[in-house]
């Protein structure tokens, strides 16, 4: 990889809202790069990333509502944005074109000196990643959180030595872009696999695969290490193929080295060799839950192998509180309690979220579609849920059928947020938890869903003054 782009005619593909586009246009700008902006979204889609632009005096050219064939030909590199499938008929032109296509991850990787530690999954990757780097903090306080989390890896480079241990959330969008065998990680963890992005994927092996990108082009020559959930019936098989060191985690399963595991309550390390080493267990971890205990084992796992004390990482396992926007606790108010947890964008995830909370539970769900199916989830809404609340969404339709015929009380569907949370206040009997997991995708009613989590939070907050 030519690792210079001073002077060369970048064309970022993919503004987004989310911060990463952001990043590569403020890194490429510094790099003395001639930078242009395409995206299918009009300008007053995107308000927010380019006041920012703007504010900082980038000299940026901008393509927006639209893609034109004259900036794929002008561009010496193409960066795309993870929402950017690799089947866009305007890579194809690129590719034709012969145009060198990037992604903000496969650049960073190229170009990180310090050892990598990455997390993919379905569910839970944001909070074992934020975990992981709690505890790398407590043993390097220089370590570094990025990737799919709006925060800019490349915007981190320049603050990263051979020694900054730097952890990573990446989804399956940016992992399609591991296909070049000099983009890889140290570590790379797997929490787990449920459906999910079947609007974009063919099938659930075809998303697998893309999820199986993080740890192909390993090597045990460098000393990677493939972290894998033994709980799990499918990721727990993806060891057979894994090309370095193989380690594992688990609440459910017999233990085996190395690996963290839940055993008679407490976490457990098991390392490769020599005698196990208690962690701890749910008399110190802060959130609930037991999918909670299995993303602190992981993170555990990860962070011992990247070199972390075992009293390190007991600090982090103590000092974690959660990330927003995931089973967040924003308020309690006149005994109701208002969780956010706006990231549950599957079943799976809001189905562990519901078991995750005792008491009378009023669930806030519904959105847009992904390609997803409620009917494994209904029946747990219908066991665990006083009443649902619907969102407006292209979603929902079938998520109400299917909750309804599993026996769901539904209160209403509405287009409008806070009449939404006011009404599933108004649907708990008593002292309780109203609870945002949706389930599905957040466009349409919100930008996304960090947007829903804001507005709930706002909500919220004007509840409790008044």
């Amino acid at each position: 990889m030519n690792r210079s782009f001073h002077n060369k005619n970048v064309l970022v593909m993919g503004l987004g809202v989310h911060g990463g586009g952001l990043g590569v246009v403020r890194w490429m700008s510094q790099q003395g790069a001639n930078v242009r902006v395409t995206d299918l979204r009009t300008a007053d889609k995107m308000q927010d990333s380019i006041a920012a632009i703007e504010a900082e005096g980038l000299p940026v050219v901008y393509t927006l509502g639209e893609h034109r064939q004259a900036d794929f030909e002008w561009a010496d590199v193409v960066v795309r944005n993870q929402a950017v499938p690799p089947s866009s008929p305007w890579l194809a032109l690129a590719r034709r074109l012969g145009k060198r296509i990037e992604m903000e991850m496969t650049i960073f990787l190229q170009l990180c000196p310090g050892p990598v530690v990455a997390v993919t999954g379905t569910k839970g990757k944001s909070t074992t990643a934020t975990w992981t780097w709690e505890m790398l903090k407590h043993w390097r306080p220089d370590a570094l959180l990025a990737g799919n989390l709006r925060v800019s890896a490349l915007e981190a480079l320049s603050r990263i030595t051979p020694q900054t241990p730097v952890v990573l959330e990446l989804s399956s969008f940016q992992l399609e872009a591991f296909e070049d065998p000099a983009v890889s990680v140290h570590i790379a963890g797997v929490t787990n696999l449920s459906p999910d992005h079947l609007d974009r994927y063919k099938s659930m092996a075809e998303y697998g695969a893309a999820k199986q990108m993080i740890y192909r082009n390993q090597s045990a020559a460098r000393g990677d290490w493939a972290v894998f959930n033994a709980d799990h019936p499918i990721v727990s098989k993806w060891a057979e193929h894994a090309p370095a060191g193989v380690a594992w985690f688990g609440v459910e399963t017999t233990p085996k080295p190395p690996g963290v595991f839940l055993v008679a309550g407490k976490l457990v390390w098991y390392p490769p060799d020599g005698e196990s080493v208690v962690l701890g267990g749910p008399e110190i971890v802060r959130v609930p839950g037991l999918h909670n205990l299995a993303n602190a084992a992981c993170a555990a796992t990860m962070s011992l192998l990247a070199g972390a004390p075992v009293e390190a990482v007991r600090a982090g396992l103590a000092s974690f509180g959660g990330v927003a926007d995931r089973m967040e606790s924003v308020t309690e108010v006149d005994g109701v309690r208002y969780v956010n947890d706006t990231t549950s964008t599957t079943p799976a995830s809001t189905e562990a979220a519901l078991r995750s909370i005792d008491g009378e539970v009023v669930l806030i769900a519904g959105g847009a579609d992904k390609g997803l199916d409620f009917a494994a989830l209904a029946p747990v809404v219908a066991e665990r849920t006083a009443a649902v609340v619907l969102l407006d969404g292209t979603a929902t339709d079938l998520m109400e059928r299917q909750f309804r015929e599993a026996g769901v009380h539904i209160v209403g569907r509405y287009d409008d947020f806070a009449r939404a949370v006011d009404a599933a206040r108004n649907a708990l009997a008593g002292k309780g938890t109203v609870l945002l997991s949706p389930a599905t995708a957040s466009f349409g009613m919100f930008r996304n869903e960090f947007n829903r989590g804001e507005q709930f939070r706002q909500i919220v907050r004007k509840l409790a003054q008044k």
